[in-house]
């Protein structure tokens, strides 16, 4: 029964072409309701959609990346103003992750202590504490514990930018936030510092990430990091594909390990101009696409058009992908399909792909395994729709819109 529906869904998706209205409109509304503080926090509603407090901050920093990412393609397609806004938008709140810290590490999030959202904000991220933050104009708290993946995020979408966003203040910006933040790990020894000394997480182990941050220091300031990227290069990029061929060993679990490989070799891959050198990296890359290719991911397969070039199948099921995600709800209502749908290997696991509309309701979409049978909240947060934007953005720029 559910896959009848989940095929009339499918049908009636076909009739409602992703539209840059649709875009624009979800833009306008995570700006106006999700950047609070300056960056992506998503609002806990209530029943008449007035906001009563806001959540997700441990993952701020990851999805304010994204968000610059998406508004970068944006501007790149349309030279839009408000784009451009956006941008340095998003900028401006990565600066306040970086500045707050005070020794140039990236915060999870900041959030000023004279907010009435704040308390509960920092109720919820108890286990990765807060500290006192250098903020202008305000004081604040930050929140720490900052893992790779909230590196990994910013730095996509400052490469991004620097690509995409010719605006010479923008690349300055992007310039001065990357060598604030990669001088700090280098100094550091790819190991994220907190002020009572603990270590948050090391890069030690990821070369494809640590490879991915010297390399876009290198398209922002070849001067200062070219030297410092060929030289680990020489050593690290053999031993690229060593993580992703422990990732793929279980394609469901942990899911969230796959968006953030797609988005390091998306610059492994395009930033990189030697063939040899690119040629690891490809390797690593082709790894994960071999396991998510049929996963039914729009992002993971606008990485790939980025990476592989065009692909008729692919990007047509990429817009029919972006035409099906129109018609997921906004908020976090809970979903279980165990009983109705059939599992496999796991109680929590579907045999097959769960159809877009159907699944879990989450804050980004293609972060989240496809075959997951259950899950959600309350539906009182509402997400921020980037999950949307960024593979809209890039089928736009890339020609599969």
């Amino acid at each position: 029964m559910l896959y009848r529906v989940a095929c009339s869904v499918f049908l009636l998706a076909l009739s409602l072409p992703a539209a840059e209205s649709d875009a624009l409109a979800i833009s306008d509304r995570l700006v106006s309701r999700h950047l609070p503080f300056g960056t992506v926090l998503d609002p806990f509603l209530d029943t008449t959609g007035q906001t009563t407090g806001f959540t997700r901050c441990g993952d701020s920093a990851i999805w304010t990346g994204h968000w610059l990412a998406a508004e970068s393609f944006r501007y790149k397609v349309t030279r839009d103003d408000t784009a451009l806004r956006n941008v340095i938008t998003a900028l401006s709140g990565i600066r306040l992750l970086v500045d707050a810290t005070g020794n140039d590490v990236l915060a999870r999030c900041v959030v000023p202590t004279a907010s009435p959202f704040t308390a509960g904000i920092l109720r919820e991220e108890a286990d990765n504490r807060n500290y006192p933050g250098q903020c202008p104009n305000f004081e604040c708290r930050w929140v720490g514990n900052t893992s790779r993946d909230q590196y990994t995020g910013v730095f996509f979408g400052l490469g991004v930018a620097h690509e995409m966003v010719d605006n010479p203040a923008v690349r300055d910006t992007v310039k001065q936030l990357v060598n604030r933040m990669l001088a700090r790990l280098d100094d550091d020894d790819f190991a994220v510092k907190m002020p009572d000394g603990d270590t948050s997480t090391i890069f030690w182990f990821r070369t494809d990430q640590k490879l991915m941050l010297f390399l876009i220091g290198r398209a922002v300031d070849p001067g200062r990091w070219a030297g410092r990227y060929s030289r680990e290069r020489l050593f690290q990029a053999p031993f690229v594909s060593a993580a992703v061929a422990t990732d793929v060993l279980d394609p469901h679990n942990s899911y969230f390990k796959f968006n953030l490989n797609a988005i390091t070799y998306y610059h492994l891959n395009r930033l990189e101009a030697s063939g040899t050198w690119r040629g690891f990296y490809r390797r690593g890359y082709d790894l994960q696409r071999r396991t998510v290719d049929d996963h039914f991911n729009a992002h993971f397969n606008m990485i790939d058009r980025a990476i592989a070039g065009p692909d008729a199948r692919r990007d047509a099921e990429t817009r029919g992908l972006l035409e099906q995600w129109l018609l997921r709800p906004r908020r976090d209502d809970r979903v279980d399909y165990r009983g109705i749908l059939t599992s496999c290997h796991q109680e929590d696991r579907a045999c097959n792909p769960i159809p877009v509309p159907l699944r879990v309701r989450t804050d980004f979409l293609w972060q989240r395994s496809p075959f997951l049978l259950y899950g959600g909240g309350a539906g009182n947060i509402e997400g921020a729709g980037i999950d949307y934007l960024l593979p809209y953005w890039m089928a736009r720029y890339f020609g599969v819109l």
